[in-house]
């Protein structure tokens, strides 16, 4: 296999849910530091005095620092981007320098928390050769010469899907989390959506390997390769793209779906080495066809709900530390929606260490969501499997054969290391403190943990009014009575009910409503994980944020809808007070009135003019109990 200084050489020379509404993607913000000390929210890693060093004897990488450069031929004139990744929270900066020694580019801004990357763009580099350093202190951490030329590439061996030259190694595990973190941020507080995957990947901005290729490929257009994966499809899609452009090993694997009190398991996993089942002429269309037939045809949800013991399986569980939240991550739920893990914030004197995923929707919809209880769902149960946060499993080449590393080669690669069991040890409250412990390792003010809690309960509660409002205007808009599947599949089935009823979100919703009222019992039940003011007892304080809660929720408003066009406003105190309500409202044929638990006679629901049929009515009562008692069947 290659190794990490020999990869990154020839980089340098040779070159699950419903629908939650569509919207164009935001301009990307600046990272924030992760420092020992508590810094500011607004503050970034830069160090603007930190040069390059003047002599370089030897121009090599340090091991935990690498480069990347993009596009993999690089050529005059064309953007040249740049990438360093670190496992270290260096304060170096990135420089570019040409060979008079002159700075053609430089980045100051450290990003991420874990891995840490730089990254610089040349918009138009001249040919010759370019220094670039990642410079600490005036030494040397990283260092490439990279050669800009019109010199045609040697004709590439083809095996497969893609080319499978390089190795999955700490540099490309970290390059990997650094182009997800890249490809999918934007300012907190502002939401993060793309209408398919497709418009991410076309944004040069945001793509570190946009037009890797030198052939155009991501460039959009009436032709242009589709990409819209829903949740379960995501991470592959992701993965996939990733190694396909870096011409990494990739596998995926046809698994069942479990039942009969046993989790998923899978068969003899397909790899990027066997020829897929459609071939194009042009890698980038054929890609597109791959992910969006053959790949999109074998995975669910189901494979990322596998044992956590078993070595048979795409991804495998990880330890619950920084290393193991970083982008890239998935987060697998028990009753089978997927996210994946796409920024990590330290803890600040703020506000609480945050974490950030994104989800595919069925319509191909991929939004960003806040870790908290109310969107990430944990539960114990070998029929479920074993949810949780999990990575994909390292793939080596062997005899000119792919293969997966074992659970135990895992845990014990220098590459890796990062396998465990940790996750399903100390039951359901013990996985949430955990992870709450690592994102904040520091005590929380109660308040604030309270107020943050409510402010994602609002986050929950305004993106289901953008759901209710889709389900109004497709009946409005001319659209049918939907059709209501039986039992389990309300949850997932495909057409109108799949895009226009809330089950899951609702109760993921429902969830969250309990989050929020147990959060001042939670500060009582561990003080030792809070900041409590002196002199007042944990009772005291329980009493204090329950006070608190009241009034928050009876002062946060939003409006919705209803039937007749008006808008009709709420607080989310009205919400929580209606929960009984929301455990039948989700359904697309009732008004939006009923759907938000508007009672009979109030004029709240006089304007409603629209119920669903008895028939489905019976059916809603007769599952009511999966939402009383805030539990799912599994789904594939």
């Amino acid at each position: 296999m290659m190794r990490l200084g020999a990869f990154f050489a020839l980089a340098a020379l040779a070159g699950c849910g419903e629908a939650g509404g569509r919207g164009a993607p935001i301009t990307a913000e600046r990272g924030l530091a992760a420092a020992t000390a508590l810094p500011s929210a607004s503050a970034v890693a830069s160090v603007p005095t930190n040069d390059a060093p003047r002599v370089i004897t030897s121009c090599t990488d340090a091991p935990a620092f690498a480069l990347f450069v993009s596009p993999r031929k690089p050529r005059p004139g064309r953007p040249l981007r740049i990438v360093a990744v670190a496992d270290e929270a260096s304060t170096g900066a990135l420089v570019v320098r040409d060979g008079s020694g002159d700075t053609v580019a430089r980045a100051d801004e450290r990003r991420g928390a874990g891995p840490y990357f730089w990254n610089v763009t040349v918009p138009a580099p001249e040919a010759g050769t370019l220094r670039v350093v990642l410079a600490e202190a005036r030494e040397a951490r990283a260092c490439k010469d990279v050669t800009i030329d019109d010199a045609e590439e040697p004709p590439r061996a083809r095996r497969g899907m893609w080319p499978a030259e390089r190795a999955w190694e700490k540099a490309t595990e970290n390059l990997y989390a650094a182009w997800i973190e890249a490809l999918f941020d934007a300012p907190i507080g502002e939401p993060l959506t793309f209408a398919a995957l497709h418009e991410a990947l076309r944004d040069p901005k945001r793509n570190l390997l946009h037009d890797h290729l030198g052939r155009g490929e991501d460039e959009p257009g009436e032709n242009a390769p589709v990409l819209d994966p829903d949740c379960a499809d995501l991470p592959y899609a992701l993965r996939a793209y990733f190694a396909f452009k870096m011409e990494l090993p990739f596998a995926y694997s046809s698994c069942t779906r479990g039942g009969g009190g046993r989790a998923p398991n899978c068969k003899r996993p397909r790899t990027s080495l066997e020829w897929p089942r459609h071939v194009r002429s042009d890698p980038m269309a054929g890609f597109a066809e791959f992910v969006r037939t053959t790949l999109a045809d074998t995975v669910h949800s189901g494979t990322g709900r596998t044992a956590g013991d078993d070595d048979e399986t795409d991804f495998y569980p990880v330890r619950l530390d920084e290393r193991g939240l970083r982008p890239g991550t998935i987060y697998a739920d028990p009753y089978g929606h997927v996210l994946v893990v796409v920024k990590r914030l330290p803890q600040t004197n703020e506000r609480a260490g945050m974490l950030l995923a994104v989800d595919g929707q069925p319509d191909g919809t991929v939004a960003r969501r806040r870790y908290w209880r109310g969107n990430f769902l944990f539960a114990l149960d070998p029929s479920l499997g074993s949810p949780g946060f999990k990575r994909f499993r390292p793939l080596v080449m062997e005899r000119g054969r792919l293969r997966a590393l074992s659970n135990e080669e895992i845990a014990a690669h220098p590459d890796h290391g990062d396998h465990a069991m940790e996750q399903y040890e100390h039951g359901v409250e013990g996985f949430y403190d955990r992870v709450d412990d690592v994102l904040s390792p520091l005590p929380l003010d109660p308040t604030r943990a309270l107020i943050e809690t409510i402010d994602a309960l609002e986050e929950q509660v305004k993106g289901r009014v953008v759901s209710v409002e889709n389900g109004r205007k497709y009946r409005q808009g001319g659209g049918k009575s939907v059709e209501m599947p039986e039992g389990a599949s309300i949850f997932q089935t495909v057409g109108p009910w799949e895009d226009f009823s809330t089950p899951s979100r609702d109760l993921r919703l429902l969830v969250a409503i309990d989050v929020a009222r147990a959060l001042p019992a939670r500060v009582e039940r561990r003080p030792e994980r809070y900041a409590m003011p002196a002199g007042k007892t944990a009772a005291e304080v329980r009493a204090e944020l329950d006070a608190t809660l009241a009034r928050e929720l009876e002062a946060r408003r939003f409006s919705y809808v209803r039937s007749d066009g008006s808008s009709f406003s709420l607080s989310l105190a009205d919400v929580v007070a209606r929960a009984a309500s929301l455990e039948v409202g989700y359904n697309p044929n009732d008004c939006p009135e009923v759907r938000w638990g508007a009672k009979e006679g109030t004029d709240e629901a006089s304007t409603c003019k629209m119920r669903a049929p008895w028939k489905q009515l019976a059916r809603m009562r007769k599952v009511r109990a999966w939402f009383k008692e805030r539990r799912r069947p599994a789904r594939g």
